[in-house]
């Protein structure tokens, strides 16, 4: 108990000491430049009193989610395909590692184009950053289970898609849950990218709008919720992968600590 008093007490010393620093800093360029803790934390109470900081992050939460989510539910069948079917894999591989090097990003203008300004063209900007990371993570999970299980079941008189079903699928979550996780990431800065180009909602629109009012503290409202906002949301997926997935081998960061 002691161990994790101490541990716990370190922490809280830096990020004491972390703000401190944050403060001086403030303190040396001025407010107006970099707003110091207490600046941001009343510019964050402003915006949560009028209901605006509340309504942004449930608006760009629900975009990623659902974006997210539909391109982890396209791209896990697409990866174990690609992956089990060889001349499918021949042709598209080569076309996924083309195109995985092209940002979301760079398709905001013709996403809009596309599905319009409304939510259809920033869900499918998320689901196109999620869909690559996942697609990409199974498809390796695939080619990496041995040889040797495949054949012992085949031996056994396992049907191809029993094989799919009790050796690949199994073999492969780990794969899958790690590209779940990272395309997460992937997600916030794809939304972000669309906020600020592409909407008057959400905590994207916040940090780029705030810029007309020279609200720097606002800015780093948005800054420090998207980073809250990631945390949260990695913390509740890994916490679900180690209680649903354990037995496939899937372990959250937590439990790698020593």
């Amino acid at each position: 108990m002691s161990e994790k008093i101490k541990k716990w007490s370190l922490h809280i010393l830096l990020w004491i000491a972390g703000l401190g620093v944050w403060q001086l800093l403030s303190l040396a360029y001025g407010p107006e430049i970099l707003p110091g803790p207490i600046y941001t934390a009343k510019g964050g109470y402003e915006l949560l009193t009028d209901g605006t900081l509340i309504q942004y992050i449930g608006i760009s939460s629900y975009r990623v989610l659902l974006g997210w989510t539909l391109g982890s539910l396209i791209a896990i069948p697409a990866g174990l395909i690609i992956g089990k079917v060889g001349p499918i894999r021949a042709f598209a591989e080569p076309f996924l590692n083309f195109i995985r090097f092209i940002p979301p990003i760079a398709f905001i203008t013709l996403f809009l184009v596309w599905f319009g300004i409304g939510e259809t063209s920033k869900v499918m900007l998320i689901l196109y950053a999620t869909f690559f990371i996942v697609v990409l993570n199974t498809l390796t999970g695939v080619l990496s289970v041995e040889e040797d299980k495949i054949r012992s079941a085949r031996s056994m008189g396992a049907s191809e898609w029993q094989i799919v079903q009790h050796v690949i699928i199994p073999a492969t979550v780990p794969f899958m849950f790690t590209g779940i996780r990272l395309a997460m990431g992937t997600s916030f800065m794809a939304i972000i990218g669309a906020e600020m180009i592409a909407s008057n909602e959400g905590v994207g629109y916040l940090i780029w709008n705030s810029r007309l009012f020279f609200r720097t503290d606002w800015i780093f409202v948005g800054l420090i919720c998207l980073g809250l906002m990631g945390f949260i949301t990695d913390r509740v997926v890994g916490l679900l992968g180690r209680k649903l997935l354990s037995r496939y081998g899937v372990v959250s960061t937590n439990s790698l600590r020593r």
